[in-house]
């Protein structure tokens, strides 16, 4: 009975596990479907301009298609790359800058911030020496009267140049202030309103025989520092300051950086008055040339404007 029943089972056992359709084996391969796809396309390119290629390779000097990929492979790995050159910065003038602000900031921390600067100044422009304008020869041999004249001739035609004449003994006052205080601030009265836009100034002594002088908004130095674009450039030329007691003064207003040339005529005449003092003088005028150097607190911009009024 018991052989019986265990056959029983055994038979059941068969026909559950016994597949009811026709086996299908898969012998299924993975291939890396990215690589074929990649080397046919490759394979096909090569095909496709071997001729170019062969004539490519004849042309460079070489024997076969696989030594000119060789060769550009070690050239786009750098090895016979040409060293080039390092690119131009080219710096875009800008025709709008931020406004100046409204109301003054505090005294202390503007002369603390171009006082402690000296490192980080305007860009300069190119120097240019006197004899890029006049024949110093032929200039020496004639009076002083008339090098005046053929300096102002020589400047007259562009709108947006300045251009004067200093007597050598003012240009030594103001040298010697100068050197003692090479960055100022001046007032320009805004038209047809209270109050002053403020400008930096900043004398460079580039050459012996030239100085620069460059004005900037102190907005604009305010923000960008080194990177500041001037809006006025003067240079004083020295060259016959020994022979004929004459400085040449010749200048240049960017257009489109919000100063005009009559803007840029008062400030040139702020700095004149602020910076003609002599040595032992106790004004307005040189104490606050001081404090603004020793960045002391106590500059206030409302005497600056005060004391610029009393030039007019």
């Amino acid at each position: 009975m018991l052989a019986r029943r265990s056959w029983a089972f055994s038979d059941i056992n068969r026909r559950c596990t016994t597949p009811l359709g026709p086996v299908q084996r898969r012998w299924a391969q993975v291939q890396d479907v990215r690589f074929l796809v990649t080397h046919q396309r490759t394979d096909r390119i090569a095909e496709k301009y071997r001729d170019k290629l062969q004539r490519k390779a004849r042309e460079e000097g070489l024997q076969s298609v696989d030594e000119l990929k060789a060769a550009y492979k070690e050239r786009t790995r750098g090895g016979n790359r040409p060293a080039t050159s390092s690119p131009h910065i080219i710096e875009q003038p800008t025709s709008s800058f931020p406004p100046p602000p409204s109301a003054p900031v505090p005294s202390g921390q503007l002369a603390n911030h171009t006082s402690s600067s000296t490192g980080r100044l305007p860009t300069l422009p190119s120097l240019k020496t006197l004899s890029s304008y006049l024949d110093l020869n032929k200039t020496r041999a004639l009076p002083p009267k008339e090098i005046e004249y053929i300096w102002r001739l020589r400047h007259a035609a562009s709108p947006t140049s300045l251009c004067a004449i200093l007597p050598s003994k003012s240009y030594k006052r103001i040298i010697q202030t100068a050197r003692k205080h090479p960055h100022f601030i001046l007032p320009l009265p805004r038209t047809g309103s209270a109050g002053a836009d403020i400008h930096f100034l900043q004398f460079s002594f580039a050459a012996p025989d030239t100085v620069t002088v460059v004005f900037t908004h102190l907005a604009e130095y305010k923000l960008r520092g080194e990177f500041s674009q001037p809006h006025t450039t003067i240079t004083m030329h020295t060259e016959l300051m020994q022979d004929k007691g004459l400085v040449l003064m010749q200048g240049q207003v960017v257009d489109g950086r919000g100063v005009t040339v009559e803007d840029a005529r008062w400030l040139v005449l702020c700095l004149q008055k602020f910076y003609s003092i002599d040595s032992g003088d106790h004004s307005g005028r040189a104490k606050l040339l001081g404090m603004f150097s020793k960045g002391d607190i106590a500059f206030k911009i409302e005497e600056l404007v005060e004391e610029a009024e009393k030039i007019v």
